[in-house]
This record gives structure tokens, C-alpha cells and sequence, in this order.
């Protein structure tokens, strides 16, 4: 099997664990732990797992001059990231938060257009404004409250962010890839994730009883920790070194679906009108954006 194959698998795989991950991290949340205390236990937990693997494989040295990108990947895909998405996601439903992350695509271009200058065609113009619409209309005519879902419109507010931080962290972090293996940029990232990480949510962390956790809460923390932070990060990592960014970006695709069969199989949210048709916005926008011309032969 060919790398780029494999890199592919990866990027499939690490778009099912997300998937999955919106309505198991939901469930998890505020019951057992608050969001912000989740994240201290995803990105403390992984980088006990990556340091840890890392003492099994080659040691590389980081260059001087790589260490402000590798801090700016830290801030936007270890902190701000994980931050919004989950505290969105403690605000709002796993199926909105579905659809809206599918928005990087769309951020990973208007980032490259603003950063690398990338030209922007009509088509991708349009899909921008096609896919943003799609995520208008969840914040605009979604309910604004639920059952453990409080304050929908400002939690799809904070997917949107998440969704931007996501596609900026996706842009820097490529450079990186092509000079350092996946264990070494993931050991420092997480490093450095938990020192900007801990102030904001040690108080959240320290607050959930421990001892008192049951079955449920466990494994839904145990699959965020493992799957969600530890595999998804190394997944797409492994992926990049193979796929450009925007082309990862596009594997989001498939999460709203999983996570859509998933969250009403589960009973964890269902699915209206509004939904569907922000959802059809989106995909919809971010085929446009990532559709790519074929060269017709003379």
C-alpha cells in the first residue's frame, strides 16, 4: 500500500473518532466534568503519552528558529481550539457542532488567501459565502436552549472560532511536519499546551470527584483522552506528511455524518429542518471550496 494511501486511511479515521467524539464528549459534560476541566485532562493526558512514547524513538533537536511556530501551533490547535470547541459543545448539541467544524475548509482557504495569498476563485468565493450562510442559519434560527444544551446560538458562535483556530493551526503546523517526526512535534505541543492551558482550567479540573466517577464517565474520558487527542492529533499529523492541509481539512466531511447517525442512534440529539438545510448550506459551500478543475487534454 502506497503512503499516500495510508495517509488517507489516517485522515478517515481520525474524522470517525471525531465524529464520535461530539456526542461522547457531550455526555461527559457538565455531569461529570466541566469543559474546561476536560481539557486539562485531554491535553495533560497526551502529553503523558507522548513523552512517554517518545522515549522509545529517535530523539531530533528543534531548530532555534522553529520555535515561535511551533508556540503559535500550540496556542491555536492545543489551546484556543480545544477551549471554544468544548465549551461550545457544553452549550450547544453534537449535531450542530457537527456541522459547523465542516466550516474549516472554508477557513483553511480564506487563511491561505490572507497568509500565503493564495488566489481565490469565484467558485471558492461563493462556496465561502454558501457555507458560511449554512452556519447563519443555525445560529439564527436554531432554539435557543434544550435539555444540557443551554445557550445554542453562542455555542455555534464558538464552533465557528474553533473552526478558524482549527484551519490556522492546520496551515502553520505543515512546515513543521516535513522537518520533524509526528512524536516530537506532538510531545511539545502538548508540553506546551498544558503550561498556557493550566491556569484557565485547573479550577474546573480540580473540582470533579475523582473517586466517585462511574463507569460511564470513565470510558467517555478514557476515548476523549486516547482517541480524540492522542490518536486524531498523531493520525493527522502522520496524514499531513503526505496531504496538504486543505486537502485534511476536507476529510471533515465526513464527521457531521458520523456524528449525525451516531447522536440519534444514541438518542443524544435529533434531526429538524433547520439542521438539514444548514447542513446541506455547508456541505454544499465546502464542496465548492474544495472541488478542484480538471485540465481537459487537447
Amino acid at each position: 500500500m502506497s503512503s499516500r494511501a495510508l495517509a488517507v486511511i489516517a485522515a478517515i479515521l481520525a474524522s470517525t473518532i471525531y465524529g464520535i467524539n461530539h456526542t461522547v464528549a457531550k455526555g461527559a459534560m457538565p455531569l461529570y466534568i466541566e469543559p474546561f476541566g476536560f481539557i486539562f485532562l485531554r491535553v495533560f493526558g497526551a502529553a503523558i503519552l507522548f513523552w512517554t512514547i517518545s522515549f522509545f524513538v529517535p530523539r531530533e533537536k528543534i531548530a532555534i528558529s522553529d520555535w515561535p511556530r511551533i508556540f503559535a501551533c500550540a496556542i491555536f490547535g492545543m489551546v484556543v481550539n480545544m477551549l471554544f470547541f468544548f465549551k461550545g459543545l457544553s452549550l450547544s448539541t453534537p449535531i450542530n457542532s457537527s456541522v459547523i467544524v465542516t466550516l474549516s475548509p472554508v477557513m483553511v482557504l480564506i487563511l491561505a488567501s490572507v497568509l500565503i495569498r493564495e488566489r481565490i476563485t469565484l467558485l471558492k468565493a461563493l462556496g465561502i459565502i454558501v457555507g458560511l450562510a449554512g452556519a447563519l442559519v443555525l445560529i439564527l434560527f436554531s432554539t435557543t436552549s434544550k435539555e444540557n444544551a443551554p445557550n445554542i446560538p453562542l455555542g455555534n458562535i464558538l464552533f465557528i472560532i474553533n473552526a478558524l483556530s482549527y484551519g490556522l493551526y492546520l496551515i502553520i503546523v505543515r512546515p513543521l511536519t516535513a522537518k520533524y517526526g509526528a512524536i516530537t512535534l506532538m510531545k511539545w505541543l502538548f508540553l506546551i499546551g498544558v503550561i498556557i492551558n493550566f491556569p484557565i482550567t485547573i479550577g474546573e479540573f480540580a473540582h470533579v470527584n475523582w473517586t466517585g466517577l462511574p463507569f460511564e464517565a470513565v470510558w467517555k474520558m478514557a476515548f476523549v483522552v486516547l482517541g480524540t487527542t492522542f490518536a486524531t492529533y498523531l493520525l493527522n499529523i502522520y496524514a499531513l506528511k503526505q496531504l496538504s492541509a486543505s486537502t485534511i481539512s476536507a476529510f471533515i466531511y465526513l464527521q457531521p455524518l458520523i456524528a449525525i447517525v451516531y447522536a440519534i442512534a444514541t438518542g443524544a440529539d435529533t434531526m429538524n429542518w433547520t439542521k438539514g438545510i444548514a447542513a446541506a448550506l455547508v456541505f454544499i459551500g465546502v464542496y465548492m471550496v474544495t472541488i478542484k478543475k480538471t485540465k481537459v487534454r487537447p
